[in-house]
C-alpha cells in the first residue's frame, strides 16, 4: 500500500477516534477503577477487530443492506449501552485508583471489563457503517494486496490509534481524579450519562426511521 494513503487514513482515523464518545466515556470509567484499563481498551479493541474481520469478509455489506438486520443490532448495541450507562451512574467509581482487587475477584473484574469493552465497539452500528464507508475508500485494487487484506491492515492502523488515545485517556483520568474521590465520582458519572445520551440517540433514530 502507498505510504501516502495510509498517511492520509491515519489522519482521519486519528481525527475520529479524537471526538469523545462511548469509547471515551467507558475508558474515563477504567481510569476512575485504576487496574482494570488495559483490559477494558483491549476489549475495546478486539471489538473493532470483529469489525474490521466482518468488512474484510464482506459481511459489512450484507448487514448495510438489510435494513432490519441493522435495526436489531442498533437496538441491541443501545439497550447495553444504556444498562451500562445506568449501571455506571449509580454505582460510580466502585474502586478508587489506589484500591486492589484480591487475585480471584481482579482476573473477574478485568475479565468482566474485556467483555463489556468488547460489546461497546463490536456492538456499535456506528462503527460498522463507519467501517463498511470508509476503510474500502482507502483501498487500490491494484496495490499488490488483496481488497481484504488492505482493509485489515487499515483496521489495525485503526486499533493503534484507538489503543493510544484510549490509553492516554484512561491513565490520564487516573491520574488527575485518582487522589480526588468527589471529582472523580462525579466524572464517573458524567461519563455514565453520556453512555445513556448515546444509548437515547440511537434508539431515537430508529424511532425516526420508523415513522418516516
Amino acid at each position: 500500500m502507498e505510504v501516502s494513503l495510509l498517511t492520509a487514513f491515519w489522519i482521519v482515523s486519528f481525527s475520529l477516534v479524537m471526538v469523545p464518545g462511548a469509547d471515551w466515556a467507558y475508558a474515563i470509567s477504567a481510569g476512575l477503577r485504576g487496574s482494570v484499563i488495559a483490559p477494558a481498551v483491549g476489549g475495546m479493541l478486539l471489538g473493532y477487530l470483529a469489525i474490521t474481520l466482518v468488512v474484510a469478509a464482506g459481511v459489512g455489506a450484507l448487514v448495510t443492506s438489510v435494513p432490519a438486520l441493522l435495526s436489531v443490532l442498533t437496538v441491541v448495541g443501545g439497550a447495553y449501552l444504556l444498562w451500562l450507562g445506568v449501571r455506571t451512574v449509580m454505582h460510580p467509581a466502585e474502586l478508587s485508583a489506589g484500591q486492589e482487587d484480591g487475585p480471584k475477584t481482579g482476573r473477574q473484574s478485568r475479565w468482566g471489563w474485556s467483555m463489556r469493552g468488547f460489546a461497546i465497539s463490536g456492538l456499535n452500528p456506528k462503527a460498522i457503517l463507519l467501517f463498511v464507508a470508509l476503510l474500502p475508500q482507502f483501498t487500490r485494487r491494484d496495490a499488490g494486496w488483496s481488497v481484504s487484506a488492505q482493509i485489515v491492515a487499515l483496521g489495525v492502523l485503526h486499533m493503534i490509534n484507538c489503543a493510544s488515545v484510549y490509553s492516554v485517556v484512561g491513565f490520564g483520568s487516573k491520574a488527575v481524579l485518582g487522589t480526588r474521590p468527589a471529582a472523580a465520582r462525579r466524572v464517573s458519572q458524567l461519563s455514565g450519562v453520556a453512555m445513556i445520551l448515546v444509548a437515547v440517540l440511537l434508539f431515537a433514530e430508529q424511532v425516526f426511521a420508523f415513522t418516516r
